[in-house]
């Protein structure tokens, strides 16, 4: 019987060579890693200056393009009545008055109203010295856990003015004739500030008493 041949490479010898085939594929697929070019810096945000005049206070900003008012009313001049709720316009939590009329304040940028006249709930009233839809949502329980309610408040007091000035709304029956404040059209033109409370019946009352209607 043959006896066996002889290995020609000892198990040392393959470990060590092993390895060694181990750290040149290595070195050799970081290297392109290594030298490829730094990444361009990111390019600076685009920054504006604007004024607007908030609550009856000129105030100057420099923000980003992209803030949005509500964003700029909050986190760049701390009026935090305003609230954000749903960001998208659907819940009405971020109403305030733009130049007289009442707007989402999540869908539109800052850098749209220069010079523009906002009003927010801090600009209706104080604690001290509240506007009469502010007394009257405390005297109807117009609210529960209280965060739709600055929105609430500056939609209500938009309402009022929209009647006054003759505005129809979606349920107004006559296009031509002065629109009476009855609870189907203050429904209709509150319909866009969410209450997840549910005190609905108590906002109408609230808002009918000021606006000197009944039901």
């Amino acid at each position: 019987m043959d006896s066996p041949t002889t290995p020609l490479i000892s198990r040392r010898d393959a470990l060590i060579a092993g390895a060694a085939t181990a750290a040149a594929v290595s070195s050799s697929s970081s290297a392109p890693a290594a030298a490829a070019p730094a990444a361009p810096a990111a390019a600076a945000v685009p920054r504006v200056k604007l004024s607007l005049n908030v609550n009856g206070q000129v105030r100057s900003l420099e923000l980003d393009t992209r803030t949005t008012l509500l964003d700029a009313l909050r986190e760049h001049l701390n009026l935090t009545g305003t609230k954000k709720g749903c960001d998208h316009g659907q819940c009405g939590a971020c109403t305030v008055i733009l130049d007289g009329r009442r707007i989402n304040s999540c869908l539109t940028l800052a850098v749209m109203h220069e010079g523009a006249q906002v009003t927010t709930i801090e600009g209706l009233g104080t604690p001290q010295n509240m506007h009469a839809l502010q007394a009257a949502f405390v005297k109807h329980d117009g609210y529960q856990c209280g965060y739709c309610t600055p929105g609430q408040i500056c939609s209500a007091v938009a309402v009022i003015d929209e009647v006054k000035r003759g505005v129809p709304s979606h349920v107004s029956a006559d296009l031509m004739a002065r629109p009476i404040l009855s609870a189907e059209e203050l429904r209709e033109r509150m319909s866009g500030n969410i209450c997840r409370c549910g005190a609905y019946s108590n906002i109408v009352d609230a808002i009918t008493e000021v606006a000197g209607s009944s039901t």
